[in-house]
């Protein structure tokens, strides 16, 4: 059974193909439109995901899209309802898209689709339930035979929170929390207070909370959130204005926290920082408490994780520590992309009479996007006006790793794209983890970005307990751990008194570009059955350096998608300071490339 799921229109619209339940393919429309976030609906993911199959739409059996379109506006309008007559300013602007586009989404999905395969029957359509979905994407690509399943994000249709007990090929939610009632739109309306993008800027306050000081902690839980002993939680609506208004936080919020809402691109102050500390503190509360209680109740001995929420990586880690759960599984695209995934498996189990058998990981490390051949790629690049060389295996890992020892900057492009917000090894930028000097350079040379942003290790799988406090796996970056302290360097005695992005100066171990201010690292393991030619770089780099830890980030630059074609990389290359560009087995050189090829990003990327 061939099933196609299709997540679209909020944000990040994706597809993804399933066979007989096993993954095909999976993929972000915004890789191929270089919109970042892109939520039309995904034409080019759903071409590449029937390429990658080998089949036409017509020969789908079914196609599943990720929520339910209709139950989504009725809670628009109950809401609206309720509110009312608050907010009819923003009624007025959304009902007449919703009524036009949204309402009618099936008419406009069976539209698009025999655009593609006139042939395409409409009864091969479903609708799944947004937080199903997400609960399918986590669970079924999962080693658990029988597991607790926690879904956390922003809204489904009425869902923000939702637990689930998967066993075998059989999903059921058990418990809802509903909107307004949102731990992701509390942490987006601190992201958005404190300047950033909401749907994007989560992870800058993840990233900043450890420059801070949990001082509003008593503010946030006496005000903004009721939190009860088995995790369940109330929002006091007093003090937002994501109901019926146009942004996430009204005058009340704002008072309660001494003044407006930071503007964006201005300099990040300590309050910033203490606000996003706090946050996390009372999200790690409220997720703790939840799994705690869930445990207790269901005596489940493994966890699954989906939702935007579950890209928290600070408080996976936290969580996982905690030893509520002998182990955790979380679904490496978490967020709404994730979801096109999800319906497809739900349908593919719940439609066919062959059993589940839980396994290994079944994600296959998240490569579930398109590559490109060696030939094809060199005509990409020739076409481009790059200049390469072409080498073996084993040249191309000694002039990668040469180049890495020397400190210089790598694109690093191979096989088949990731699928989720994180770059593992095959759309990276990847640099020496022991400079001093790199983490600077790559946010401001080379992703054009706030400075305290921090990098991800890459580490050999077999390594991670030698530099980390942690004794598993980590193939997606969704865990932090410690650097074990006999790789930390001692701080000075004024370290404490430093402002916050001063401490970035302050080396703080062995691998200072990955070591965050308090002494964390967000971790990715990397495996030879996955990634083989990524872990061959990195036991080369071992062999010449006694560290099998190297930075990875994501191939773009601020505002962009990451990188899906050789052309991407090439553009992006020229657009940085980047030294080197490694595209399959060629080799590119920053000097001898033709200059007038240079391409100006600074002027024009979008803000996130």
């Amino acid at each position: 059974m061939r099933v196609l799921g299709i997540s679209a229109f909020y944000h990040d619209s994706a597809c993804a193909l399933v066979h007989d339940a096993n993954i095909i393919a999976a993929a972000q429309e915004e890789r191929f439109t270089r919109i970042k976030h892109d939520a039309a609906f995904p034409m080019n993911a759903l071409q590449y995901c029937l390429n990658a199959g080998g089949i036409k739409l017509s020969g789908l059996d079914y196609v599943v899209f990720y929520d339910k379109p209709f139950t989504k506006f009725e809670r628009l309008l109950e809401t609206y309802l309720s509110y009312a007559p608050f907010g009819f300013s923003s009624f007025r602007q959304s009902m007449p898209v919703w009524i036009k586009e949204k309402l009618f989404q099936k008419n406009t999905i069976v539209k698009k689709l025999q655009e593609i395969d006139e042939r395409f029957f409409p009864k091969k359509l479903l609708f799944s339930e947004h937080h199903l979905s997400h609960a399918a994407s986590a669970f079924y690509p999962s080693p658990f035979d029988q597991a607790l399943v926690l879904t956390m994000d922003g809204v489904g249709e009425w869902a923000t929170t939702t637990a689930a007990i998967g066993q075998g090929k059989n999903l059921n939610i058990f418990k809802e929390i509903h909107f307004p009632h949102s731990l992701g739109l509390l942490y987006s309306a601190i992201t958005y207070y404190t300047g950033f993008k909401v749907n994007s800027g989560e992870y800058k306050v993840m990233g900043l909370a450890p420059y801070g000081q949990p001082k509003y902690v008593s503010r946030i839980l006496d005000h903004l959130i009721d939190i009860k002993d088995d995790g369940s939680f109330r929002l006091n609506m007093d003090y937002f204005d994501y109901c019926t208004g146009l942004r996430m936080t009204n005058e009340r919020f704002h008072l309660l926290f001494d003044g407006p809402p930071r503007q964006p691109e201005s300099p990040v102050t300590q309050k910033e920082m203490d606000l996003a500390a706090s946050i996390q503190v009372v999200l790690e509360m409220v997720i703790t408490k939840l799994a705690t209680h869930l445990q207790q109740e269901t005596q489940e001995k493994y966890l699954c994780l989906a939702g935007g929420v579950a890209l928290n990586c600070v408080a996976n880690g936290k969580l996982l520590r905690e030893g509520v759960f002998e182990d955790i599984y979380i679904q490496p695209a978490a967020g709404d992309a994730g979801c096109a995934l999800g319906a497809a498996l739900y349908v593919s189990y719940q439609k066919q009479d062959a059993q589940r058998t839980a396994k290994d990981d079944q994600m296959k490390g998240s490569y579930l996007g398109p590559d490109f051949s060696l030939e094809d790629i060199r005509q990409r690049l020739t076409a481009a006006g790059a200049v390469f060389d072409v080498y073996e295996d084993e040249t191309l890992l000694n002039e990668t790793v040469k180049a890495l020892v020397s400190e210089k900057v790598i694109g690093w492009f191979q096989e088949r794209m990731e699928f989720g917000p994180r770059a593992l090894g095959n759309r990276s930028i990847i640099a020496d983890a022991r400079s001093t000097q790199m983490q600077s350079k790559l946010n401001l040379k080379i992703k054009f970005r706030e400075s305290f942003r921090p990098f991800a290790p890459a580490v050999l799988a077999e390594d991670v307990s030698e530099w980390f406090d942690l004794d598993r796996p980590s193939p997606y970056m969704l865990l932090v751990a410690d650097v074990l302290e006999k790789h930390r360097s001692p701080l000075p005695d004024t370290y404490k008194d430093l402002f916050g992005i001063e401490k970035l100066n302050i080396p703080r171990s062995l691998i200072p570009a990955v070591t965050h201010v308090d002494f964390s690292a967000r971790i990715q393991t990397v495996h030879a059955d996955t990634n083989p030619k990524f872990h061959a770089l990195l036991k080369k780099y071992k062999s010449q350096t006694q560290c099998g830890v190297l930075i990875n980030t994501s191939f773009n630059i601020r505002g962009e998608p990451i990188v899906c074609t050789p052309e991407d990389a090439f553009r992006c290359f020229m657009g940085t300071e980047m030294d080197v560009l490694v595209v399959g087995n060629c080799f590119l050189v920053k000097e001898k490339q033709n200059a007038s090829l240079k391409h100006d990003y600074q002027s024009h990327f979008s803000l996130d």
